[in-house]
């Protein structure tokens, strides 16, 4: 099969060769049909994740997936070929499940779920890191209702989710995106949109919201633009990160809940996130197609929206 590795840590990305892999005890092998991609991908590509879980190499990158369940493995029975499934596979060792490949095996108890009538692949396989991340943002933070929320990098996949979640939730959301962008914003029901390339962004919240915000969701910044961001939250807002670069306990002293956000990913997360998809109660980003073969000259570079490789 084709995949995308690397064959170690910051090696530069290419198009291999592989053997395709088989479904061993107790899992499944997936024919992927669409691969979403995230910039953790490159993260982990170039070492960002080593403390936290071992590799394998080549490495293949890529964690959330479409596809079609071609083969169960002796003992797994929670899927039947031609099963439509679509989820975020960071298993040990990393790399051993990439999903810039063709084909990958996984355990059958791996975040997996069915692909819901009215949802075609490329969309699912944009949803699970970015979608799971912000409907678990957007809970986590609630009652939004009546809350002013600054969102940074509303433009991309968490972003976008987020935006619209917050909006149906109450809440008065003012987006920091490109201003080619405030179209796109406005229709996700934010009130306003800030360019940060315009005015210096911790300005610009002040204007307009002298009397500081409630929450702020930040999914770009590093950690001084964070923290002078996070200035801006009154006393018993919230200000999130998931660049875990929040001084939780400086926050703290100014009454600030200071969040850095990690994903739990889980298959009822998935099914109900791609239920509202699916009827349209919220719409993924705009999303960019591409193939294999166009992965390697992408990847560390930035794009708004969702871009999937389509197999």
């Amino acid at each position: 099969m084709r995949a995308i590795t690397v064959s170690s840590y910051g090696a530069r990305p290419s198009v291999t060769e592989l053997p395709a892999p088989q479904a061993g005890p107790g899992q499944v092998l997936i024919a992927t049909r669409a691969a979403g991609m995230n910039p953790m991908d490159m993260q982990i590509a170039n070492g960002g994740w080593q403390a936290q879980m071992p590799a394998t190499f080549p490495l293949v990158l890529g964690a959330d997936l479409a596809g079609t369940v071609q083969q169960d493995g002796p003992g797994a029975a929670r899927f039947a070929p031609g099963d439509q499934v679509f989820g975020q596979l960071l298993i040990a060792p990393l790399g051993s499940a990439g999903t810039y490949a063709q084909y990958v095996a996984c355990g059958q108890d791996a975040p997996l779920a069915r692909i819901p009538a009215g949802l075609d692949p490329v969309t699912a396989a944009a949803l699970p890191t970015v979608g799971v991340t912000a409907l678990q943002i957007a809970e986590a933070l609630a009652p939004l209702e009546g809350k002013i929320v600054v969102i940074v990098g509303a433009a991309g996949g968490v972003g976008s989710f987020v935006t619209q979640l917050a909006a149906q939730a109450g809440a008065h959301v003012d987006a920091v995106a490109p201003a080619a962008e405030a179209g796109r914003m406005a229709g996700y029901g934010a009130a306003e949109t800030i360019d940060r390339a315009a005015v210096p962004l911790p300005d610009a919240v002040a204007r307009a919201h002298p009397g500081g915000i409630d929450v702020l969701v930040d999914v770009a910044s590093d950690a001084a633009a964070f923290a002078a961001l996070a200035g801006r939250v009154r006393p018993g807002g919230t200000a999130l990160t998931t660049r875990y670069v929040a001084d939780t306990e400086t926050l703290a002293r100014a009454g600030v809940t200071g969040v850095n956000y990690q994903l739990s990913m889980t298959a009822p997360l998935l099914d109900r996130l791609a239920a509202r998809v699916a009827a349209g109660s919220i719409v993924p980003p705009p999303i960019t197609r591409v193939s294999l073969d166009d992965v390697p000259a992408l990847l560390g570079g930035r794009m708004e929206g969702k871009t999937v490789i389509t197999m």
